[in-house]
C-alpha cells in the first residue's frame, strides 16, 4: 500500500485490510479515517474489524461512511471533525481514495483555495475538479 500525500496532515488511498494497520503505523501514521460504508462490497472488512485492528496497532480511528457521489454536509463535518480530533498524520481511505480526497478538499478548500486543493489532489492522482463550485 502506497499512501498518497495530500498535505502534511493527510495521506489517502484505497481500502485497507485489518492486517495492514500495523504497517501503516510503522510508516508513521497516527490515525485512520474510514470513508466506506459497511457492506459496500462483498468481502470488505467491517468498520468494527478495522477499528479493532487500528487500535491494536496504536492508531486512532474514525468512521465517516460516505456513499459515492453523495458528499453531504454530514460527511464533510464528520471528516473535518475527525481531522481536528485525531492524532496526525492521518490516513484516510475509501475504495480508491477519491472520496477521501474529495472530503478533504471540501473541508480545507475554503481555507486553502479551490485551485490549491484541486491541484494537490491531482498531484496524488485524483481528479476532483468537478467539485470546484462546491469548494468556493
Amino acid at each position: 500500500m502506497e499512501p498518497k500525500t495530500l498535505c502534511e496532515e493527510l495521506g489517502v488511498g484505497p481500502q485497507l485490510t485489518p492486517e495492514q494497520m500495523q504497517a501503516l503505523a510503522e510508516q508513521g501514521y497516527k490515525s485512520v479515517v474510514n470513508c466506506r460504508p459497511d457492506g459496500e462490497q462483498p468481502g470488505q472488512p467491517t468498520s468494527a474489524e478495522l477499528e479493532a485492528a487500528a487500535k491494536a496497532a496504536g492508531l486512532g480511528y474514525a468512521h465517516v461512511p460516505t456513499v459515492p457521489g453523495k458528499l453531504g454536509e454530514e460527511q464533510i463535518k464528520g471528516f473535518d471533525k475527525a481531522l481536528a480530533e485525531l492524532p496526525q498524520p492521518v490516513f484516510s481511505f475509501c475504495k480508491t481514495g477519491m472520496r477521501a480526497s474529495s472530503l478533504w478538499a471540501l473541508c480545507r478548500g475554503p481555507e486553502l483555495g479551490a485551485d490549491e486543493v484541486i491541484g494537490k489532489a491531482a498531484d496524488a492522482g485524483y481528479d476532483i475538479a468537478a467539485l470546484k463550485p462546491r469548494i468556493g
